[in-house]
């Protein structure tokens, strides 16, 4: 996948806000307040950090060599993905959804209201 995949597909999900708020080269997705996404935009890796399930992290880090602890971010929470490696384009995106599905359902039941 390439980074302007990546980016469209994320953000494609409803109420999906982008900001850079740490430089001009971490683009950052979130729902409502909360981020689900982040793309290093500069590095040419096509890297996308994830937030996921702490089990299934550490499942996913097993099975693919291209999923890494999450990169300067809660590593029980995030992975970092390296969708050059052995990724299918798939699955990257299974896990684009999780992360967003993870972030609405934390969301309160209010603000969950006016995204549906």
């Amino acid at each position: 996948m390439t980074i302007d995949e990546l980016i469209d597909y994320c953000k494609g999900k409803k109420g999906v806000t982008v900001e850079f708020p740490f430089d001009n080269r971490h683009m950052s997705f979130k729902l409502i307040s909360k981020f689900f996404a982040f793309i290093d935009t500069k590095n040419g890796n096509n890297v996308i950090s994830l937030k996921c399930e702490p089990w299934l992290a550490e499942a996913l880090r097993e099975q693919y060599e291209g999923v890494t602890p999450g990169y300067h971010l809660n590593k029980k929470h995030w992975n970092t993905i390296d969708v050059n490696n052995d990724i299918p384009k798939e699955k990257v995106l299974e896990m684009i959804d999780m992360s967003y599905s993870l972030i609405f359902n934390s969301l309160k039941k209010q603000e969950r209201k006016e995204l549906e």
